[in-house]
């Protein structure tokens, strides 16, 4: 069993300005992002790491470096990338949902099937690859415990993926910027959520 502690990475200039869309466009932290971060170090000052993962986009890097004080010790991996959104990206949700309503209603009703942004990824490629990431951990770091900092779009649909939801609700689950996300994997028990958004 590998116990995992996920994290979304702290604010972003992109989600204080009216939640821009922002999958792979490489943004630092603001400082209330960085304040975040800081708070979770607290948080996580009674647990011990065998390892910190994270996505390589300079946000869930800061977070990761300054939540686990570990610098030159993070694992970064492309798999934990947010979702590529395509045409959505930099935009909130209001202005591309006017310019292409069809898009959006499609990506509501059935991700797995269809693009984000129209050419961006599937919620299905998006699955493929996390699940790979986590595959790996449990094969490397069975009985031990992992940082892992990602971001809230792949997050969520591998919740909801593990959790047997549809993927159409991944919506549903919220994970705040800097939260704390703890479940088991377990090669014959499964996937168990001990917290979510603490």
């Amino acid at each position: 069993m590998v116990t995992i502690i996920l994290l979304r990475h702290g604010e972003t200039a992109y989600n204080a300005n009216g939640n821009q869309y922002c999958g792979r466009t490489d943004i630092a932290l603001t400082a209330k992002g960085i304040g975040q971060a800081k708070r979770m170090r607290h948080l996580l000052e009674g647990y011990r790491f065998d390892a910190v993962c994270c996505s390589p986009l300079m946000r869930a890097r800061q977070t990761a470096e300054i939540a686990s004080e570990a610098v030159h010790d993070l694992q970064l991996d492309n798999r934990l990338m947010e979702i590529d959104f395509g045409l959505w990206e930099g935009k909130p949700a209001s202005e591309f949902i006017d310019e292409d309503p069809q898009t959006w209603e499609n990506w509501l009703q059935s991700p797995e099937d269809y693009a984000a942004g129209k050419i961006g990824e599937t919620g299905r490629q998006v699955i493929d690859r996390v699940k790979s990431f986590y595959d790996d951990i449990l094969e490397r770091y069975d009985g031990k415990t992992v940082l892992i900092v990602g971001h809230n779009g792949i997050n969520r649909l591998f919740l909801a993926y593990q959790l047997g939801m549809p993927l159409a609700n991944y919506r549903r689950i919220v994970q705040e910027n800097a939260a704390l996300t703890l479940f088991t994997m377990d090669k014959g028990a499964g996937f168990s959520l001990l917290k979510l958004n603490a």
